[in-house]
């Protein structure tokens, strides 16, 4: 059996994976509107990666005979106001989610929960790749998104994005 707080702490974080995958629908549908269906893409595929954060939490969670409680997702907040609006955002939530991610790491380690710190050791690699992708697109909205042509070159780059499974074995 898990720690209570680590536990309470991980049923928090599924139910955050599944907000994060809500609010990049978001992003996602904003820039279709647009008409950037590239970042629409790339914000789809970062959904799609974001549910299976929250289903790698929740199996692990039964795995260690845990119940898994749901609670309602929040509708997304933020306003959208341009194209760079959307990737600030993301690379803002990227940050928080870290932050969180910290937490449930450093209440294992408090109660030496070495099988949950070697569990979410996966989750710390991976938040830093997120927040670098997002603060990359950001960096590359500045720079480019002002030119048509280069917003263009840019869509066309994100919607070359492939979706990827984890990798990560329970």
């Amino acid at each position: 059996m898990l720690n209570e707080k680590v536990t309470k702490l991980l049923n928090n974080q599924v139910n955050k994976e599944f907000y994060s995958a809500y609010l990049y629908l978001y992003f996602s549908n904003y820039y279709v509107e647009q008409g950037l269906n590239g970042f629409a893409n790339w914000y789809q595929i970062q959904a799609q990666e974001e549910r299976d954060h929250a289903m790698l939490m929740m199996q692990y969670l039964q795995n260690n005979d845990e119940t898994v409680t749901f609670e309602a997702i929040d509708k997304p907040s933020v306003e959208l106001t341009g194209n760079l609006s959307p990737l600030k955002e993301g690379l803002k939530h990227e940050q928080y989610v870290t932050s969180l991610i910290h937490t449930i790491y450093a209440q294992a380690y408090e109660v030496k929960d070495f099988r949950t710190m070697q569990f979410l050791d996966w989750f710390v690699k991976e938040q830093g790749e997120e927040e670098t992708n997002a603060s990359d697109l950001v960096k590359k909205m500045e720079l480019f998104g002002s030119d048509p042509k280069s917003l263009y070159m840019l869509d066309q780059e994100m919607g070359a994005r492939v979706y990827s499974a984890p990798s990560l074995t329970l």
